[in-house]
């Protein structure tokens, strides 16, 4: 039952095989992507894997974001509490948007995506939250609009893209001198073998038909969802932060935290 009845159950699989499935859907045009070396754009995927990849990773936020993740990151739990101002870069369908905003209602979100159909389901999952502490945007991740930000986050999405450096500046140009980048990353260790496990062989599956064609499309550096941490570090030092650590992790994901 927790994985194939209860949708807020840590183990609830569904998402994944509606991933599988676009995957699967997507197939023939990976084919001619391997020989072009073009890539394959997020949105040019079937729909089921935007829904199918929000219901993967969801309970695994439901799970840990609010209990686990936030609170090991320096003094930003505090600061949600009292009313801080965040954006959640690359939301997608809002999963994690929402869970913050419920948990932290003094604070103001804004979620941001490119692809506009992901967007509106979102917006429609505030209204039914009857939510009013967040709202949700289409942007990049290279030019989402304000500043001053607390606390930015990425969820699952910075290996994706095609200029995660330019993602990082960004961030930087846009978080408070005070604020906090999290960035939640599939879990991976720095050496293939290190990811030769159950977890890595999924990973690896997923990232050879989505993650890695998703950032050739855009001429990216093809991080993959098997980046690791040693890779991740140097696209945020690149970005121009000082400090950057592993703030926890699950057998899922690395948490990590940068700060200006």
């Amino acid at each position: 039952a927790m994985a194939l009845a209860d949708e807020s159950s840590p183990c609830f699989l569904h998402g994944a095989f509606q991933v599988i499935a676009a995957t699967f859907m997507a197939e023939p045009k990976i084919e001619q992507r391997f020989k072009t070396g073009k890539g394959l754009g997020w949105s040019e995927h079937d729909h089921r894997l935007f829904e199918g990849t929000e219901r993967f990773f969801r309970p695994n936020y439901v799970g840990n974001l609010v209990a686990n993740w936030i609170p090991s990151l320096d003094g930003v739990e505090a600061r949600l509490k009292t009313g801080a101002k965040v954006a959640d870069v690359g939301c997608g369908l809002g999963a994690s948007t929402i869970i913050m905003a419920k948990a932290y209602p003094k604070s103001t979100f804004v979620g941001f995506d490119y692809h506009k159909p992901s967007i509106l389901g979102a917006r429609k999952r505030a209204k039914e939250a009857g939510l009013e502490n967040v709202k949700f945007d289409v942007a990049k991740s290279t030019d989402y609009p304000g500043k001053d930000y607390d606390f930015v986050t990425h969820f699952d999405c910075l290996h994706d893209m095609g200029d995660p450096v330019g993602a990082a500046k960004h961030v930087k140009k846009t978080l408070a001198p005070s604020g906090t980048w999290m960035i939640v990353e599939p879990f991976a260790g720095d050496r293939v073998e290190e990811n030769l496990n159950p977890v890595g062989r999924v990973f690896y599956a997923a990232s050879t038909m989505i993650c890695v064609p998703a950032s050739l499309a855009y001429n990216g550096p093809a991080l993959g969802a098997q980046a690791g941490e040693a890779r991740l570090r140097d696209v945020v030092m690149r970005g121009g932060f000082a400090r950057f650590r592993r703030a926890t992790q699950t057998p899922f994901n690395l948490v990590l935290e940068a700060r200006p």
